[in-house]
């Protein structure tokens, strides 16, 4: 059963653990990405080295940048990198690709440094330079772009990570010697270098491992929605009286009269951290304090990661294992489609295939943490399985096809989903029209009795009931009372 990075180049797990890298899948993405916050605040003198490099690169950004315009050929040179695919992590619901960093995000980042961050580099109330607070208030730079700029400025020592690991525990035959783009800046020629390196190999692409603790799950410790959030204690800590009456007179100058929205709020706290860019730093050294908090977080987050997509998805996969028919082709997409979900279904309701979707007592929240899931379980299929198909009218899950006249779709729901009786109305239709398919899965997961009743009413007020286009799911942890509410 090969899923992960250890399975497919035969490295004991605990190996990898120990060395404290991530144990990837090559399968799929895993939802993780690079917090340079913990580059900035670990004790390990070269994650702090790989942080001021990163500074260093970007007060090289700001200090060409004031007072000119940088065409787009300096743009794509300077600024704009491909997503570093090789490292398994991001938010790709389908192998591991992603856009990576666009003109967009290029342009942003350069009116930035040009504009608000004009002293970046050189701030007076903070320990530190930090390349999150540019995602702050422009729109266009994210968690992700944040993610893919660090990874790619890092990637000279992630590919010498790797190297280090190969060359001591993966047989010679699994490596391939490599030249790796975007390793090195000149600042004299002032171009990226190229950089060659003995790496895992496999599929046509080499494979990068990332260190655990420097990673995380959902926001970094710098971010948009905590600064929203704690607009007002970070307020306070502004020492300035007469700068914090100001401040807050002029965001309540944005605000209408009447009661505002979230959005309202959000909008002119956002229009406040441009009137006075200082309160950024305020906001950062006061995470800069808190910086023991960032590391706990985060070690909870990847925790929980690891327990999700590596313990349980490789406890599940060996009871669906034990049935060498789930891997079987059927006579077509449907009847196989559906026999793995039929069979899904046997596995989570009566094998304990439902722990799968617990940590720490939790069910699972997000539905594309569901679908990762899922093609996890598909991966042996010779059948074309693409997940989050887009033909133009919105992603499905999956399209499984056999050639042009055969295809199946495959779109899994969770029940708790706001939007799944407008999703059983009018989606599916709308995306087997796209697809020129006929043939579609609906599975819905539910996992305790208020679920289950909702979703039976939905169905009931559809005209709908369950049949082989539309499978539900039990993955309650108390199987008697959800039996029960079947029953009545």
């Amino acid at each position: 059963m090969k899923i992960y990075f250890s399975d497919y180049f035969n490295v004991n797990s605990e190996v990898l653990d120990e060395y404290g890298a991530f144990n990837i899948s090559l399968i799929n993405d895993v939802p993780l990405f690079i917090d340079p916050f913990l580059l900035f605040s670990s004790d390990k003198q070269s994650y702090q080295e790989i942080h001021k490099n990163m500074i260093d690169y970007l007060s090289f950004l700001r200090e060409i940048s004031q007072g000119r315009e940088i065409d787009k050929g300096l743009l794509k040179s300077w600024y704009m990198f491909p997503e570093v695919k090789q490292n398994w992590l991001g938010y790709s619901l389908v192998g591991n690709g992603g856009s990576g960093l666009g003109l967009k995000f290029a342009r942003s980042l350069h009116e930035s440094l040009n504009t608000i961050f004009t002293s970046f580099g050189n701030e007076s109330i903070t320990k530190s330079s930090h390349l999150e607070k540019l995602c702050l208030i422009r729109a266009g730079i994210g968690k992700d772009s944040i993610s893919d700029f660090t990874t790619n400025l890092m990637k000279d020592f992630l590919c010498s990570y790797t190297e280090k690991f190969a060359k001591k525990h993966i047989d010679s035959k699994l490596l391939k010697r490599k030249k790796v783009a975007h390793c090195i800046f000149d600042y004299k020629l002032r171009r990226w270098k190229h950089k060659e390196f003995l790496l895992p190999y496999i599929d046509g692409d080499y494979v990068l491992l990332t260190p655990k603790d420097i990673l995380t799950k959902d926001d970094s410790w710098i971010s948009k929605n905590d600064i929203v959030g704690d607009f007002d204690e970070i307020i306070e800590t502004v020492p300035n009286e007469q700068l914090r009456s100001n401040m807050n007179e002029y965001l309540l100058r944005q605000l209408p009269l009447a009661e505002a929205t979230n959005k309202e709020i959000k909008d002119g706290v956002i229009r406040t951290l441009r009137k006075f860019p200082e309160l950024i730093d305020y906001y950062i050294l006061y995470k800069e304090v808190n910086a023991d908090k960032a590391k706990n977080i985060s070690d909870q987050k990847v925790s929980q990661a690891e327990q999700r997509f590596i313990r349980e998805v490789k406890s599940f996969s060996e009871l669906l294992n034990k049935n060498t028919a789930f891997y079987e082709k059927g006579t077509n997409t449907f009847e196989e489609a559906y026999s793995r979900v039929m069979y899904l279904k046997q596995v989570i309701e009566n094998n304990d295939g439902y722990r799968m979707f617990y940590v720490s007592g939790e069910p699972i929240h997000r539905e594309s943490d569901l679908q990762i899931m899922f093609r996890l379980t598909w991966y042996a299929s010779k059948d074309d399985v693409n997940s989050e198909v887009n033909n133009g009218r919105g992603p499905v899950d999956y399209k499984i096809s056999r050639g042009s006249n055969d295809a199946t779709l495959v779109e899994f729901k969770l029940a708790k989903n706001t939007k799944l009786k407008q999703n059983l109305e009018n989606q599916v239709a709308i995306y087997e029209d796209a697809n020129n398919t006929k043939q579609s899965i609906k599975v819905i997961i539910y996992f305790n009795d208020k679920e289950f009743t909702r979703v039976r009413k939905i169905l009931k007020d559809l005209g709908l009931k369950e049949s082989k286009r539309l499978v539900l799911i039990d993955a309650s942890d108390n199987k008697a009372s959800a039996s029960n509410a079947k029953s009545k």
